[in-house]
């Protein structure tokens, strides 16, 4: 699903998709994502088909109360945010403020690529 760049898609932390990481490693970032800033991601770049956004309303038709009570769920392994009907996979994202570091280093050595751990977050909020 990820096609551009700034695009952006939640997976589940599994032995699979760790091992597609370590794949594309080399082209790029990734880290475990906290539920504040899920939160405002789904907020604020979450669509539906039709370009729609998600919003509290759809997810109370969808059996969730809350975006915050959807996340909670994401983040304890109960639901997926691509299983949500008609909500696109892919987040497009503005460039980061301020810019990145390196493109061509791993994050490791100072630059923007691989993984982030937490630090992703701090790249996140700049980017919505």
């Amino acid at each position: 699903n990820l096609t551009k760049v700034n695009h952006c898609v939640f997976i589940p932390e599994t032995k699979e998709y760790k091992g597609m990481l370590q794949k594309v490693k080399d082209y790029v970032t990734w880290g475990e994502i906290e539920p504040g800033t899920m939160v405002e991601m789904i907020k604020q770049r979450g669509k539906l088909e039709g370009d729609k956004p998600v919003t509290d309303k759809y997810l109370k038709e969808n059996g969730y109360t809350s975006i915050k009570k959807f996340v909670e769920a994401v983040v304890e392994g109960k639901a997926k945010y691509s299983s949500l009907k008609d909500v696109k996979p892919v987040m497009r994202l503005h460039p980061p403020r301020k810019g990145l570091e390196g493109i061509k280093r791993s994050f490791a050595i100072g630059g923007a690529l691989g993984c982030r751990g937490k630090e992703i977050n701090e790249l996140l909020r700049r980017m919505i």
